[in-house]
């Protein structure tokens, strides 16, 4: 089925004409230009394709466009504008948490998704905030570092 899909997007009141049933990660990058979402695995496993959709942490790989109908939705490129993006990226330079980049995006979103919910995370936490999201060139260790970071540098923020 066909028809024009609103929703809002990074702040904005947007509509896709596509099939409902058409990967949001795939409307995302080509209808809007929004490349911060990385289509790894299309299968739910890595996490690179990750958005926000009314706040919670989702794979747009796995969301069926009309599920986004009247709906938040919010891409790196939309977190770039907020305040918590400036201290979970600050946090990330300073733990040396980015090599390649490619799983960045879907990190720091999970991090926004993992601090809006608990903003005093232990670092067991943590990692199970982060489990649904692959990185192969950290290890892991400086990003539990920079989300442990964040939080305590944006107190009050989440």
């Amino acid at each position: 089925m066909s028809g024009e899909i609103e929703f809002i997007l990074n702040g904005e009141t947007v509509s896709a004409s596509r099939p409902a049933g058409e990967r949001l990660l795939d409307v995302l990058r080509d209808d809007f230009g929004l490349t911060g979402v990385k289509c790894g695995c299309g299968e739910g496993e890595c996490g690179a394709c990750s958005v926000l959709m009314e706040g919670k942490l989702v794979n747009s790989c796995m969301v069926a466009l009309g599920n986004a109908r009247g709906k938040t939705v919010v891409t790196i490129e939309g977190y770039t504008q907020t305040e918590r993006f400036e201290v979970v990226q600050r946090a990330f330079d300073r733990a040396g948490a980015v090599q390649c980049g490619f799983c960045t995006p879907g990190m720091i979103l999970a991090s926004e998704a993992l601090l809006s919910e608990n903003p005093r995370p232990t670092e067991e936490e943590i990692r199970e905030g982060l489990s649904g999201n692959l990185c192969r060139c950290t290890g892991y260790n400086m990003i539990v570092d920079a989300v442990s970071r964040a939080a305590e540098e944006g107190k009050g923020l989440w």
